[in-house]
């Protein structure tokens, strides 16, 4: 078993969309439409892994907390150090709040943590 996707709700399925296409190379598949329901998709894709799924619902409204029960954060892997480093300040360059600043984990993983355009968290590691 593996996991195929993870789904996120927004109200801003246009800008997540693109920022998860500028800052982690997506493939963003076409836009799903359902308007019985109100409900909109983009499936985006990042190489063989997990897709990432966003989507909006006309009834579906609401912030997300820094924490809460549920999805933590996204993980994306980098290629090293340099380029979790380089990433990292592109985001900051680009006004994306950086969450935890590059460091060494104590179980070994050099991480940064910044905010997707809703506030997600999204954990850089290598």
């Amino acid at each position: 078993m593996q996991i195929a996707h993870i789904a996120v709700w927004t109200e801003r399925l246009e800008t997540l969309r693109d920022f998860y296409a500028a800052y982690f190379g997506a493939e963003v598949g076409e836009k799903y439409v359902n308007p019985a329901k109100g409900f909109e998709s983009y499936m985006l894709t990042f190489g063989t892994g997990c897709a990432l799924e966003l989507m909006r619902r006309t009834d579906i409204r609401g912030t997300v907390g820094p924490e809460r029960i549920g999805l933590a954060h996204l993980a994306f892997g980098c290629g090293g150090r340099e380029e979790l480093l380089a990433l990292t300040e592109r985001l900051r360059g680009d006004g994306h709040p950086i969450l935890g600043e590059p460091r060494t984990t104590g179980d070994g993983f050099f991480e940064s943590v910044v905010a997707d355009p809703d506030g997600n968290r999204v954990e850089l590691t290598c």
